[in-house]
């Protein structure tokens, strides 16, 4: 049956044109030409998306809109269960070993050969993509199709799979899905012994760990996901970031139906799903899995870790990303207590809060060896807290290297710090896996447990709880070095606060506030006041992207929320599309949310950093347009509202922020105004920061018995 033509909002005709919807209401009234409703109501009419574009075309209209918002809006009009994007995903696959002259000319075909080369393009992909062999598509997928090709062609296939993935995840409704941060999927594969090439993923999600293992020269992958949606976008992710590995995925129940029943590998990652009661228990009592005790129900996280063992050749590792309450609760007791007698637990890792989702509780890494044949059981295991709870100030033990990276913030303004991270907790490793016997404790930082020690009534294996400074241990000058250090540190932020906040009077205006005449981003673009260049989209690292990269810094989302300086590095960039920063450029976020700063001018400190993924750069003519005006007002909350689409993730579409249209003079006016208020909410939160970080420093000394109270404290 012929299915009806797709049909757009008001709403989304704004969008596409990177204009507002009053900007719509006009074309509608005052243009007789305009495309007359092809259904919906009155007051909520729809329109023909064909003829709408056409008409725009016809008028030289430019659609604002890239290449992958529009996949998503052509995915959004087939409305929720048509499963089209999951019918898309091999194909994205397809359209990447396909040039871009190849894409074009079959974009130009006549919708019954699109879809005849799309039955085609998946039938031979059977086998490489999960449930490619059963995809058929439809005369109502063309729009989809041909949405998908362009996305590919301009944007690359990982942009195109991320929208495809986004939209199949909303269409299922499932929960708890989420993809692994790479800072924590590339220290989860440096947790395994160099050389380990064959990897399995019980639980591949979107192929994140399968990813990071591809990258340290891992060259057979094998991965299995329950939801079909995350093993095909497994699949099609890693065939392609890694063309040259072996990569098998298939899509199951893993613990029921496992679908590598015989295959033992030299590693295994996995981010299990947490707190799964319906996991199996019951038929799976007597499974010849839980060689260390049957799991309890409420134990599924006990179930995943035998699972990995089992898939282990003997001295294979694991590497486990599991919720706190496993290290501790009591039904697992006399599984954890085997686990560690016999030898298979080597590490566990308390990480911060807000290293991954669940983003409210500090996850632990549990690192799994499978024992030898006649082996004996580990003496020890070692504990690595990185959580942050005890940074400052609470160890001393003396110095060394290790000592001083734990004195150093693991967390960088708007997220983990994962170079600085990972690097602690490698360094800990290393020197355990060299000499578990010989090994050199870190008060507050890191600790090998003895076996016996840990085997008790409770089995308790929380790091933070097993690397907490003795008395004994702790060195008092130096705990009062450090507090001494926040505090004058505090003390020397406070002129710049007082400098920033003193800047005034304010006069308000002198009667209603004023009414600006304002142009979009888009208008001053085509005028040439200034240059549009657009977020690099994140896919797989390439070659081109590593050259581009090399040691300089990158400019991160977070960086401009904090108003810092680039903290990223070439590690943070998966793009070969990278824009280089300068002096006076204007840089906006390109997703809202949060109290952060939306937008800011580029400074001597961002010069020749790379633009990181989501964030929009402006490049103003100087002689048209003050950058501190323009970043001030392209980032008030109701300009960033009015350009923001999307329900929970909100997308900022910077060709619809709006600017008022004032002389250069005045734009001056207020662009010092704008970097003087820029300057106090970033004084501030330096100020706040330190006066945190010396509080806590104070209270950890006191209570610690290192520090004393000063002499003119008054006695209680």
């Amino acid at each position: 049956m012929p299915q009806p033509p797709a049909q757009v909002t008001a709403a989304e005709i704004s969008r596409i044109a990177g204009v507002t919807r009053a900007t719509v209401s006009n074309w509608r009234r005052r243009h007789d030409d305009f495309p007359d409703p092809s259904g919906g109501t009155d007051s909520s009419p729809l329109y023909d998306l064909e003829a709408v574009r056409a008409w725009l075309e016809a008028r030289g209209q430019s659609s604002a809109a890239t290449p992958s918002e529009e996949l998503r809006t052509v995915l959004r009009l087939h409305g929720s269960g048509s499963g089209v994007a999951g019918r898309l995903f091999p194909l994205v696959l397809a359209a990447s070993r396909r040039s871009a002259d190849e894409l074009t000319a079959l974009d130009a075909l006549p919708d019954s050969d699109v879809l005849a080369q799309a039955d085609k393009a998946a039938a031979e992909l059977a086998g490489s993509v999960p449930e490619a062999e059963a995809v058929r598509f439809r005369q109502d997928d063309v729009a989809a199709l041909r949405a998908l090709m362009r996305c590919v062609r301009s944007e690359g296939a990982q942009s195109a799979l991320n929208v495809l993935a986004e939209r199949e995840l909303d269409d299922t409704a499932s929960s708890g899905t989420y993809q692994t941060p790479q800072g924590l999927a590339d220290l989860m594969a440096h947790l395994l012994p160099d050389g380990t090439t064959r990897i399995l993923d019980p639980a591949c999600g979107s192929g994140s760990l399968l990813a990071a293992a591809a990258r340290r020269g891992a060259t057979e992958l094998y991965g299995q996901d329950s939801l079909p949606v995350q093993a095909q976008r497994s699949a099609v992710r890693l065939l392609l970031s890694a063309p040259d590995a072996q990569v098998t995925v298939r899509a199951g129940d893993t613990l029921r139906a496992d679908a590598f029943p015989e295959l033992r590998v030299g590693g295994v990652l996995c981010n299990p799903p947490y707190g799964d009661r319906d996991w199996g228990h019951d038929e799976l009592a007597y499974d010849q899995r839980w060689a260390y005790g049957v799991p309890p129900r409420i134990e599924s996280e006990l179930a995943w870790t035998q699972h990995a063992l089992a898939h282990l050749e003997p001295g294979g590792h694991a590497v486990l990303l599991l919720p706190p309450a496993t290290a501790t609760r009591a039904s697992g007791r006399r599984v954890r207590a085997e686990l560690v007698r016999s030898g298979a637990l080597r590490a566990v890792v308390g990480l911060p809060v807000g290293a991954s989702a669940p983003l409210h509780i500090g996850l632990h890494l549990w690192v799994l060896q499978r024992p030898e044949p006649g082996a004996t059981g580990g003496a020890s295991v070692l504990f690595v807290d990185v959580s942050g709870d005890q940074r400052d100030g609470s160890a001393g033990s003396g110095s060394g290297s290790a000592q001083d990276t734990h004195s150093r913030p693991r967390t960088r303004r708007g997220g983990v710090d994962w170079n600085v991270l990972s690097a602690e907790v490698l360094t800990h490793w290393a020197a355990y896996r060299e000499n578990p016997e010989s090994f050199t404790d870190t008060p507050g930082a890191a600790r090998a447990v003895p076996t016996i020690d840990l085997v008790d009534d409770l089995v308790d294996l929380t790091p933070a709880r097993q690397v907490r400074a003795a008395p004994g241990d702790i060195v008092p000058a130096e705990v009062a070095g450090h507090a001494e250090e926040r505090r004058a540190l505090l003390v020397a932020s406070l002129a710049p606060l007082e400098s920033a906040a003193g800047f005034g009077p304010w006069g308000a205006v002198a009667e209603s506030s004023r009414a600006w005449r304002t142009a979009t981003v888009s208008d001053l673009a085509r005028g040439g006041a200034l240059s549009l260049l657009r977020a690099a989209v994140p896919g797989s690292r390439t070659e081109a992207a590593a050259g581009n990269g090399g040691e300089r810094l990158v400019l991160t989302a977070s960086d401009i929320s904090s108003g810092g300086g680039p903290s990223g590095t070439s590690e943070d960039l998966r793009s070969d599309a990278a824009h280089t920063v300068a002096v006076g450029d204007v840089l906006v976020r390109g997703v809202a949310g949060g109290n952060g700063i939306m937008a800011r001018v580029a400074t001597e400190a961002d010069a020749e950093a790379l633009l990181g993924h989501h964030i929009h750069l402006l490049r103003p003519d100087p002689a048209r347009l003050d950058p501190w005006f323009l970043a001030g007002f392209l980032g008030a909350e109701g300009n960033i509202a009015g350009a923001s689409t999307g329900s929970t993730i909100l997308h900022v579409s910077p060709g619809r922020l709006r600017v008022p249209l004032l002389p250069l003079e005045e734009q001056r006016r207020y662009g010092a105004a704008f970097r003087r208020t820029h300057e106090l909410r970033t004084a501030a939160r330096r100020t706040a920061e330190l006066a945190e970080e010396t509080a806590q420093a104070l209270l950890t000394g006191l209570t610690a018995g290192a520090l004393l109270p000063p002499p003119e404290s008054p006695l209680a």
